[in-house]
């Protein structure tokens, strides 16, 4: 995980923003540090904040930051089969699409920074996109969007079958299944355009969460309704077809009249807990109880993700998993 650090997203060092966004996150890193070990990335200036408020088990790790969305900025970790050892993939970042709001030249470096810190090889990618943008099923299948893989502020010029290629090369899957776009308030002016992970998730082969919106005036319930047709017509890469499971969206839609992306998809699995999102809403205790049949022998732990919805991502976004070494 990263500290969030004074920027534009969470205003200056003292604006009840920023403290609002450390409370969040520290929340979460809390919860799975019972669970797993858990480093955060901070700015030196930042460390006295994060050391107040976070558990003394978390490990504090100095680097340089822009922002606090590691699933994004950060690699995405995978076992080389062949030699037996743990990998990180280091994509190309640009702040989400070279977006006006964002800055990235520290968080470009990242993928191989926290690679070195964790004392595994860094590959390289030249491909830009960010670790919320693809969801894998761990037997060759991964899910992805096009407004983010071949959006043309991250990869001009890719063509899908080029994308599909250094993906698989470097992920080691077979098979992609393309989702047309993400939920409406990612195209907002502070969203990721279209990422996966707050819309479907794997929870084992052949398994796939969804997130849906019942309520048939949201601008989010045709596309959702899209996307699960797609799914459940899809064919992994063992050949067959997906059982689709659906997370139903919180009641509450909009904030101050505008659409927002709360979903329940977008939750982190740590060893033997499931983190999930928590908005104070109805719907709370049927996502968990969906989560809890998904990932059977886990518990279910649900944190307040309303501050970290409002800054821009949920519980997945702000973590992300570094496997144990290859057996």
């Amino acid at each position: 995980m990263a500290f969030p650090t004074p920027n534009a997203t969470f205003e200056e060092d003292g604006s009840p923003a920023l403290a609002d966004a450390r409370t969040a996150w520290a929340a979460v890193a809390n919860v799975v540090v019972g669970y797993e070990p858990v480093r955060m990335l901070v700015n030196s200036a930042d460390r006295a904040a994060a050391r107040e408020i976070l558990d003394r088990r978390v490990e504090l790790l100095e680097i340089d930051l822009d922002d606090a969305w590691l699933r994004d900025a950060g690699p995405t970790f995978v076992h080389d089969v062949s030699e037996g050892l743990t990998r990180a993939i280091a994509w190309h970042f640009n702040g989400w699409g070279a977006q006006s709001w964002a800055s990235w030249g520290r968080d470009r470096h990242l993928g191989s920074r926290i690679a070195r810190a964790a004392g595994v090889e860094a590959d390289r990618s030249n491909l830009t996109q960010e670790g919320g943008g693809l969801h894998v099923d761990g037997a060759g299948t991964v899910l992805l969007t096009e407004t983010v893989q071949l959006d043309p502020d991250r990869n001009p010029g890719w063509t899908r079958a080029e994308v599909e290629t250094e993906i698989h090369q470097r992920l080691g899957t077979t098979t992609a299944i393309w989702l047309p776009r993400g939920l409406t308030a990612d195209y907002d002016e502070f969203g990721t355009r279209g990422h996966v992970d707050v819309v479907a998730t794997f929870s084992a082969p052949g398994t796939v969460l969804v997130h849906t919106q019942p309520d048939a005036g949201h601008p989010d319930h045709e596309p959702m309704k899209e996307i699960g047709d797609i799914l459940r017509t899809a064919v992994d890469a063992r050949g067959e077809r997906l059982r689709v499971v659906d997370l139903p969206s919180p009641t509450v839609a909009d904030f101050d009249g505008r659409p927002v992306d709360h979903s329940y998809v977008n939750h982190y699995l740590a060893n033997r807990v499931v983190v999930g999102c928590a908005f104070d809403d109805p719907q709370d205790a049927v996502a968990a109880d969906v989560l809890k049949q998904a990932y059977p022998g886990r518990d279910v732990v649900l944190v307040d993700a309303r501050d970290i919805f409002r800054f821009g991502g949920g519980v997945h976004c702000i973590t992300q998993q570094q496997p144990a070494p290859w057996n």
